[in-house]
């Protein structure tokens, strides 16, 4: 069943808009928060969220640019690039989004009060500072941008944090690769993958160029493996 819009309360005044996806069952099951890209929440996002709803997880994607230019944007629009700037304090600011969005997952009945966040470009350093400091029991980026301010992060994360990028991916060159190649081998609950031949984007089918469906399929299965590890009675078989 679709997600809908619902309103989020800010704790620093307002609200904003979030797009959240029930599972059908009324069982206790964990959450997902989505930290959108820089268009924002738009087709590809909420189609995510609906897709996690379907496998028994609650799905929010609040919209992070609510405070400059809010809702979802096409790539070609020329408000899309300046509302994620300055970078580090507009995802500094996004935080107590993430922050919120999670204070509201909690009074909904269905929610088991544990809940992984989910960043794609834009929104990719969210999985880590989600674990971190923001209440969450784990972290995904796929195809993460500005990663490398927030390698040092990791020091001190003792619960699950999964990076995936393609290694064709333009803002994820080399050095990034490396980096956070190193540091999955210094603390064992940081996994990384990197994907051949993938560029940025390939979560999105919107993006045609980039998209990939098996790399996506890889993807949402290692999210749906970490977010089974958050249930109650996890669903899934340890592969």
């Amino acid at each position: 069943m679709p997600g809908s819009t619902i309103k989020v309360r800010s704790s620093q005044s307002g609200a904003f808009d979030c797009y959240l996806a029930l599972p059908d069952s009324p069982a206790k099951s964990p959450a997902i928060v989505l930290a959108c890209a820089i268009v924002g929440v738009d087709k590809d996002l909420r189609d995510i969220a609906d897709e996690f709803a379907s496998h028994g997880v609650i799905a929010a994607a609040p919209d992070l640019f609510w405070r400059s230019v809010p809702g979802p944007l096409d790539h070609s629009d020329s408000r899309t690039r300046p509302r994620g700037q300055p970078r580090l304090e507009k995802i500094k600011a996004g935080e107590a989004d993430m922050a919120d969005t999670l204070a509201h997952l909690r009074t909904l009945p269905q929610f088991n009060g544990r809940a992984s966040a989910m960043g794609f470009c834009y929104g990719g350093p969210y999985a880590i500072l989600g674990p971190k400091r923001l209440g969450y029991e784990a972290g995904l980026s796929c195809h993460g941008t500005q990663m490398l301010d927030y390698l040092l992060e990791l020091d001190g994360v003792t619960k699950p944090v999964c990076i995936m990028w393609g290694d064709q991916d333009h803002v994820a060159p080399a050095p990034v690769l490396d980096a956070y190649r190193q540091v999955s081998t210094r603390i064992k609950n940081v996994e990384v993958h990197v994907f051949p031949g993938i560029k940025h984007g390939y979560m999105m089918p919107g993006s045609p160029a980039a998209f990939d469906a098996k790399t996506r399929a890889f993807s949402m299965e290692r999210a749906l493996s970490i977010l089974d590890g958050l249930r109650d009675k996890p669903l899934r078989q340890a592969s």
